[in-house]
C-alpha cells in the first residue's frame, strides 16, 4: 500500500510542477504584453491629432511647390534686366 500512495504522490507532484510553470509562462507573457497593449493605446489616441498636424503641414506648405515657377520668373525679369542696363550703358 506505501507504494502505491508514494506512486499517486509522485504523478500529481508533476501535474502540480507543469502547472506552476503554465501559470509562470503565462504571467510572464501577460507582463511583456500589457505595457506594449498600454503604449499602442496611447499611440491611437494621439494619432488623429498627428494626422491632423500632418495635414495643416501640408497645406501650409503647398506653395512651396510654386517657387520653381517664382524662381525661373524672377531669372527672366532679372535677365531682362541686365540686358536693359546693358543697352543703356551701365
Amino acid at each position: 500500500m506505501t507504494a502505491h500512495v508514494l506512486a499517486a504522490g509522485t504523478s500529481t507532484t508533476g501535474w502540480v510542477v507543469g502547472y506552476t510553470i503554465g501559470i509562470v509562462i503565462v504571467l510572464v507573457v501577460v507582463a511583456l504584453v500589457v505595457p506594449i497593449l498600454l503604449l499602442a493605446r496611447s499611440i491611437g489616441k494621439e494619432a488623429p491629432m498627428i494626422n491632423d498636424a500632418l495635414a495643416k503641414a501640408v497645406r501650409s506648405t503647398a506653395p512651396l511647390a510654386a517657387l520653381a515657377t517664382t524662381i525661373d520668373h524672377a531669372r527672366v525679369i532679372v535677365a531682362g534686366l541686365q540686358r536693359g542696363r546693358a543697352r543703356l550703358g551701365g
